[in-house]
């Protein structure tokens, strides 16, 4: 009983430090925010808009997790090394 807690607790421990390890930089949200905005949209790519919002945005570390906004609004998402950009809200949607 008491090594399955022990093995328990060390196993949620390297769990957890493992996610602070592998958070998502600054630079890993702005790269992956360039890469999906040049994809949505090429003429958007083509005049760099993906790196204006890149280099706009601001990041906000949570430890095992992150975030990065711009104009108050969660652009991208990161957990354990990997980077989600959201979908932009269609207009009608944001009021």
């Amino acid at each position: 009983m008491l090594k399955t807690s022990v093995v328990s607790a060390v196993s949620a421990a390297v769990v957890v430090a493992v996610s602070f390890w592998l958070n998502p930089s600054p630079e890993q949200h702005r790269e992956e925010i360039k890469k999906v905005v040049a994809e949505r949209s090429p003429v958007a790519g083509m005049f760099g808009l993906g790196a204006l919002t890149a280099f706009t945005s601001n990041y906000h570390p949570l430890g095992v997790a992150s975030y990065a906004t711009v104009n108050g609004r969660v652009v991208s998402i990161g957990f354990m090394g990997m980077v989600f950009v959201m979908q932009p809200e269609p207009e009608s949607l944001q009021r």
